[in-house]
């Protein structure tokens, strides 16, 4: 059995596959059954203090989109093409139930050597703090901070946050730092002009693992009924995102060095996204649109993959993180092939 674990900081998973926190993940039954999978963590759903951030679970939709912008039938089974695009909140559970519940999960996981994840979405920083306390007080083991979460910009006033600015990030970072003692892991957005610079400044601020990166926010019309599908802006990723993800992965790992831990979420479908990840810089990946519209064995199946893959060709989990990162060349350094672009022009265009 080819070797699946992978460190990241003072923490070994099983395997670099992760359920990245969703609705799927809201529930006791839930986190039991993203369990079940063999991921090597789950991320439970995400809490803050924001009654607002609340009802707004209520007013959640969704749909999937074809390459062609057709809306596809909600049967678990999606093509490879489907892009998730939809809106939702924040666990309607008061915080300190949740907060139990997820730790209780979690002393389960450890049994088997996994981990579920506690997760907050800034709203008020001190509020946050205080939250990560509970957690830790709790017996979590591992606190995810999302700061990235792509409907900052549409939520109500005070629901969510989502942070651009590196000196924000660094202080956010700082402050959760100062809170807790356990490894706190920073989620970023991917809606900026320099997400590796945002990573420095999390770990500058004291995070021992950076989340690269959120989706992004999308507005759809529908050509029959000339409206925005769902009425609204709502958050978007599909299989096309892992490219835009993977760039920003190699960009951070080229800021940061290769000792410091990168997750990657955003774009991996299967086992063999999974591992494209771990080429381009992260040591585990996040899989959250995927298993919310394809079901938890999506995540089981991406498991079984990655190991058909390292028996096939060799190795382990760890020598593949960063080898394409490393292997990848300016364009001032390309060969020169003088003619060459009109094999990739119409006949007419020559």
């Amino acid at each position: 059995m080819p070797d699946l674990s992978i460190r990241i900081g003072g923490v070994t998973l099983n395997n670099p596959v992760i359920i990245g926190s969703g609705d799927h993940v809201m529930t006791a039954g839930g986190l039991a059954a993203a369990r079940a999978t063999g991921a090597g963590a789950v991320v439970a759903k995400s809490i803050n203090e924001s009654e607002a951030a609340k009802r707004q679970l209520d007013g959640s939709d969704h749909v999937l989109l074809d390459s062609r912008w057709r809306p596809l039938p909600w049967d678990f089974a999606p093509p490879a093409d489907a892009m998730l695009f939809g809106r939702s909140g924040l666990q309607q559970a008061a915080s300190a139930d949740w907060i139990a519940e997820v730790a209780a999960q979690d002393r389960i996981a450890a049994e088997t050597g996994q981990y579920v994840i506690g997760s907050i979405i800034l709203a008020n920083l001190d509020v946050a703090c205080d939250l990560a306390r509970q957690y830790q007080a709790a017996g979590i083991r591992i606190l995810e901070l999302n700061i990235g979460a792509p409907h900052g910009d549409e939520a109500v006033p005070g629901a969510i946050i989502q942070e651009r600015a590196a000196s924000r990030v660094r202080e956010i970072t700082a402050r959760l730092r100062a809170a807790i003692t356990i490894p706190l892991w920073i989620k970023l957005t991917g809606q900026s002009e320099d997400v590796a610079g945002l990573a420095a400044a999390a770990r500058d601020g004291g995070a021992d693992a950076v989340i690269v990166m959120g989706r992004f926010m999308a507005l759809v019309p529908d050509v029959e009924t000339r409206a925005p599908m769902l009425g609204t802006a709502g958050a978007i990723g599909g299989p096309w995102s892992l490219a835009l993800t993977c760039r920003w992965l190699a960009q951070a790992r080229k800021k940061l060095g290769p000792d410091f831990p990168l997750l990657g979420t955003n774009g991996a479908r299967d086992g063999l996204d999974v591992v494209r990840f771990l080429l381009a810089g992260a040591r585990a990946v996040e899989m959250t649109s995927a298993v919310m519209a394809g079901g938890f064995a999506v995540a089981r199946d991406a498991v079984s993959e990655i190991a058909l893959y390292l028996a096939r060709t060799g190795g382990r989990v760890e020598d593949l993180i960063g080898l394409a990162a490393e292997r990848q060349l300016g364009y001032g350094v390309q060969p020169d092939r003088p003619g060459y672009w009109r094999d990739f022009v119409p006949p007419e265009a020559r």
